[in-house]
């Protein structure tokens, strides 16, 4: 879980390196505080770098930065995260053919009468 944060965190500021934390908490469907604690060991981790744009009149403006170590982790990040969702969907796939045999058989053996 904590992994795939993660990947969704600089995934979307590589994308967007100028979203405010409350912007990307929404997006991501966490709190806050959370994005906070996430960001801070994605800092530690040397994967991100915060840069605060001096010109901006809003003082909270920040750019968050991958690192060319975040660049790299991402890449393996979004290699094991494809890997879960390919195995993720073909259980789901598997599930839905059993159900769609399943109605099928239900339907073709017709409605039962009690005795």
């Amino acid at each position: 879980m904590q992994e795939d944060t993660y990947f969704r965190v600089l995934r979307m500021l590589q994308a967007n390196p100028d979203l405010t934390q409350r912007e990307i908490a929404e997006k991501l469907g966490v709190s806050t505080s959370g994005l906070n604690y996430c960001l801070k060991a994605l800092i530690g981790k040397g994967w991100i770098k915060v840069h605060n744009f001096g010109q901006s009149k809003n003082k909270f403006g920040y750019i968050y930065m991958l690192t060319p170590m975040g660049i790299a982790e991402k890449a393996v990040l979004t290699s094991r995260f494809l890997r879960r969702k390919m195995t993720e969907y073909d259980a789901l796939k598997a599930e839905i053919d059993s159900l769609k045999d399943e109605a099928t058989s239900l339907t073709q053996a017709g409605p039962r009468r009690q005795i």
